[in-house]
C-alpha cells in the first residue's frame, strides 16, 4: 500500500513539472508574440496557468529579484521539485 503514495507523488511531480513547463515556454511565446494574449483559447489557458503556479512561484519572488526582468522562480521551483524527486528515489525503501 505505501507504494501507492509513491507512485501518487512521483505522479504528481511529472504532472507539476509538465504545468511548469506550459506556462515557462507560454510566456516566452507570449512575451515575443508569438501567442496573442486577446485569443480566447491562449487567455484561458493562461489565465488557469498563472493562477495555478502563482501560489508557488510567490514566495520564491519575495526573496528572488528579477534581473531585468526575467522571473527565475519558475527554474528555482523546477529545480526543488527536481531535488525533491531525487530525495524521494533515494529513499524509495521508506515506501516500500
Amino acid at each position: 500500500m505505501p507504494h501507492i503514495i509513491y507512485d501518487v507523488l512521483m505522479l504528481l511531480f511529472a504532472v507539476l513539472r509538465t504545468v511548469i513547463l506550459t506556462h515557462f515556454v507560454m510566456s516566452w511565446l507570449i512575451n515575443f508574440d508569438v501567442l496573442n494574449i486577446r485569443q480566447p483559447l491562449v487567455a484561458q489557458v493562461w489565465n488557469v496557468l498563472h493562477k495555478t503556479l502563482r501560489p508557488i512561484y510567490r514566495p520564491l519572488e519575495r526573496v528572488v529579484p528579477s534581473f531585468g526582468g526575467i522571473n527565475f522562480s519558475p527554474v528555482i521551483t523546477l529545480i526543488g521539485l527536481l531535488m525533491l524527486q531525487s530525495l524521494l528515489e533515494r529513499n524509495i525503501a521508506f515506501f516500500y
